[in-house]
């Protein structure tokens, strides 16, 4: 993972930086009432960025599970749910 070192730094100064820069600390909340809902499309967009920098095939299935990626029993990642 090349860039991963690079995200790190740069992730560093942000949070060196605090308040003061571009990029808000906290969680944001949903919209007016819309719910948190996360399309397939962006299940796959994710899926494919863990996959381009995980360094193993076992390192890119621990990732997946961790972030609610993997369908469970009934075919619906935890993402979605």
């Amino acid at each position: 993972m090349s860039g991963s070192l690079e995200v790190r730094s740069f992730l560093l100064q942000q949070d060196s930086l605090g308040g003061s820069n571009q990029f808000s600390t906290g969680v944001p909340a949903p919209r007016s009432g819309e719910s948190a809902r996360v399309s397939e499309e962006q299940v796959h967009r994710a899926r494919l960025a863990v996959a381009m920098g995980a360094q193993s095939v076992e390192d890119c299935r621990e990732l997946l599970e961790m972030l609610g990626l993997v369908d469970g029993d009934d075919g619906t990642p935890a993402v979605c749910r």
